[in-house]
């Protein structure tokens, strides 16, 4: 079998609220907005954001589904971090920084850099 992960999507209740959040944090404006489904094309993977609200799909929040984005360097990682309320502090796991921030939605984020 020969698959490729190359999109996700994570959950929002407020799209507007999410998007300008991942902006921010993606520094780059989204590839494509709409009222149900959003989409950021970063580097050919497609991270996008769902209002599960608008097709009255029931929801459960929580850390099942941990997106995990690289950085290429501590200093930089450090930098999105900033301000961001953490859910697992910096830590060094292995031979990578680890930490987890919570986003505008709730949402767990996992950020790793090498060390």
């Amino acid at each position: 079998m020969s698959c490729c992960v190359d999109s996700l999507y994570i959950c929002v209740d407020d799209m507007d609220h999410a998007v300008q959040f991942y902006e921010d944090f993606f520094e780059q404006k989204v590839t494509e907005k709409g009222v149900v489904g959003s989409r950021f094309e970063i580097d050919g993977f497609r991270f996008n954001l769902f209002a599960y609200n608008e097709v009255k799909e029931k929801h459960t929040f929580g850390s099942n589904c941990l997106p995990s984005i690289h950085f290429d360097s501590l200093e930089n990682m450090k930098k999105k971090l900033l301000g961001k309320e953490l859910c697992f502090p910096l830590t060094q796991i292995g031979k990578n920084w680890v930490a987890e921030f919570v986003d505008s939605e709730g949402n767990h984020i996992e950020v790793y850099t090498a060390v």
